[in-house]
């Protein structure tokens, strides 16, 4: 991935947001949050407020198997925590990691938004706006245990990934390559990256890998539909910012995460499943015939034919 310095606003959307593809930019203003956030201030700042948290015995996080807890901590003793690597306190193992995704008051009608759930850590940190205002949705404090990996996901909207402390090494995936990630709804079922079970999932040798390591400071552009895989290389802390760059009217109005389907995407899925339906209606033979037809003509109709 492209590692690009000092880029300003112009730039960004003349040149670089029209490519959809991911970009690390580094030499942005962030606050001062990158100097401040040591693990003793973090405590101290938001205080023993009680945050939900997913803690997990193994470091690989499986959303489709769901290999972890939910608990609650007070969010100082969370950050000491997960910044320790042996624990004298745990719940599940002595080695466990934790992570934490924050979100809003109500988890099914507010978005995560760091100015309400974390106000004092808000005032450090500066987002560069390479979008309109009102286009904004949700910024996601993220704080995560060093050795922890994110399973593979896309989102629907366009968002940065600012790395205030620590390390990661984030894997990505064009939406071109869907075919070959074993989707279950906006998830991969391939845990593993960087040693993949091909028996299990031959087709995925075929999806092309890109890859970049964010040190603290770096801004991550990962844009929307586009897969990925995020590993925690240090304890550190993210914020991600999400933008709507649809009309507002295409997000699914319930969607508090950013990652629920357009309407219209929704609703054409619903249709095709009504459609095969309908063709289990007919032999075998005749199915098979009238599928290969289908999918002709949605290649015909819907597919870019300009992709590099």
């Amino acid at each position: 991935v492209e590692r690009l310095d000092g880029v300003t606003r112009e730039r960004f959307l003349r040149d670089i947001y029209p490519r959809r593809k991911p970009v690390v930019l580094t030499g942005l203003e962030l606050g001062t949050c990158t100097t401040k956030w040591t693990i003793d201030y973090l405590s101290q700042a938001e205080g023993s407020k009680e945050v939900k948290i997913h803690v997990s015995a193994v470091p690989q996080m499986d959303f489709l198997s769901k290999n972890f807890v939910y608990r609650t901590l007070p969010f100082d003793v969370f950050v000491q925590r997960a910044a320790e690597v042996k624990h004298k306190e745990y719940f599940l193992t002595e080695d466990e990691k934790y992570y934490l995704r924050s979100v809003g008051e109500d988890v099914r009608k507010d978005i995560a938004d760091i100015r309400k759930q974390f106000p004092v850590l808000a005032e450090d940190v500066h987002i560069p706006e390479y979008f309109e205002k009102e286009q904004f949705f949700s910024s996601v404090f993220r704080i995560s245990s060093a050795g922890l990996q994110l399973w593979t996901h896309y989102d629907v909207m366009d968002n940065f990934l600012i790395q205030v402390t620590g390390k990661k090494r984030v894997v990505l995936y064009s939406p071109r390559d869907a075919p070959y990630l074993y989707l279950s709804g906006t998830k991969s079922e391939v845990l593993d990256v960087d040693n993949p079970d091909l028996e299990k999932y031959p087709l995925f040798v075929k999806a092309k890998r890109y890859q970049c390591v964010l040190e603290a400071g770096d801004v991550l552009f990962i844009p929307a539909l586009w897969f990925h895989n995020v590993i925690s290389e240090e304890f550190g802390v993210a914020l991600n910012v999400f933008w709507k760059h649809l009309p507002a009217e295409s997000y699914d109005k319930t969607d508090t995460y950013g990652n629920k389907d357009p309407m219209a995407a929704s609703r054409a899925i619903q249709i095709l499943d009504r459609a095969l339906k309908t063709l289990e209606e007919l032999p075998e033979e005749y199915r098979d015939f009238y599928a290969r037809r289908m999918v002709l003509r949605i290649q015909e109709k819907a597919y870019r034919n300009d992709y590099g």
